[in-house]
């Protein structure tokens, strides 16, 4: 498979810094070496200029540094857009803001279809300016793809909805806003939304390897070409600590892995983005080196 590597160290949309530095980290583990071990052609990978970390005012504070991750994630989109489709994208991140970027990117080369998003997360990342408690624009990346938020998000590159929910599954989530006394929060518009949400109770209960095909199933629906946005917090903090907004209770490395491993037996792959790794964070490297291992298994690394 020929496959394009893009690093797009775009960190202003998260609340702590140093996910700008993660493509690097990865990097040096090895990734395009172990994926050209595999069989696969991978090019040079394509370094993106992207706002790296807050230069300046936050702005409105519910939608901090926005014309930042607008900017960033645009350059993200131009890039990706352009790649033909035959080729796999694998997208280093960066913080999870950038997949505002990355997605319509995917979307627009992939055009009219749209593609099915495995967005594998401890958070849903569904919340809107009205509804998020930081007003860190990484937390809201999902609403807008699907058409929820402020209009400068949710009409990023000219098309909207980027992905129909019908196809946007959440696996692996333990954290999702519920405030009452609000209107609406980051569950009602999921609901609302109809996204399949499999939380960690879900995947504890049907367990991984049927969780996991159920949820690849839904994401492809109708033959959908299959995007998998993968936050590195979805992993239990023990097997990853190198992120910022960690949550106990997540993926063990080897369920981890094998969804992964499964994803890539599905056939269904065409794009992939990887985010949220903090150096800054991290002990002895190992979550860039998970980060690293979870892309080869996506494109077929096993372990016989």
């Amino acid at each position: 498979m020929r496959i394009a590597l893009i690093d797009a160290p775009l960190g202003v949309g998260a609340g702590t810094s140093g996910t700008h530095l993660g493509p690097a980290a990865i990097h040096a583990t090895g990734l395009a070496e172990r994926l050209r071990a595999l069989g696969h052609h991978v090019l040079s990978p394509l370094q993106l200029n992207v706002p790296e970390v807050p230069t300046g005012a936050f702005g409105d504070p519910q939608l901090r540094y926005l014309s930042e991750v607008l900017s960033g994630a645009q350059t993200i989109a131009d890039a990706i857009a352009v790649i033909p489709p035959e080729t796999a994208v694998v997208t280093l991140g960066g913080d999870h803001s950038m997949t505002l970027g990355t997605v319509t990117g995917v979307a627009q080369r992939l055009a009219p279809q749209r593609p099915g998003l495995l967005w594998v997360d401890a958070h849903g990342d569904f919340n809107t300016d009205k509804t998020s408690p930081s007003g860190n624009i990484h937390g809201m990346s999902l609403a807008a793809l699907v058409g929820e938020g402020d209009e400068r998000l949710v009409t990023l590159g000219g098309l909207s909805p980027k992905v129909n929910a019908a196809n946007v599954v959440i696996f692996g989530a333990r954290s999702l806003d519920d405030q009452p006394t609000k209107a609406q929060d980051e569950r009602r518009l999921l609901r609302k939304h109809g996204v399949h949400v499999f939380t960690m109770r879900t995947i504890d209960e049907l367990g991984v390897v049927a969780a996991a095909r159920q949820a690849i199933a839904l994401a492809t629906q109708g033959g959908a070409p299959l995007h998998v946005s993968y936050d590195i917090d979805s992993v239990d903090p023990n097997e990853a600590p190198g992120t910022g907004t960690r949550v106990p209770g997540g993926l063990t490395y080897r369920e981890a892995r094998l969804l992964m491993e499964l994803i890539a037996e599905s056939g269904a792959l065409r794009s992939l983005d990887l985010v949220e790794v903090n150096p800054t964070l991290d002990q002895a490297g190992k979550t860039s080196q998970l980060a690293a291992t979870l892309i080869c298994a996506a494109f077929g690394a096993t372990l016989f």
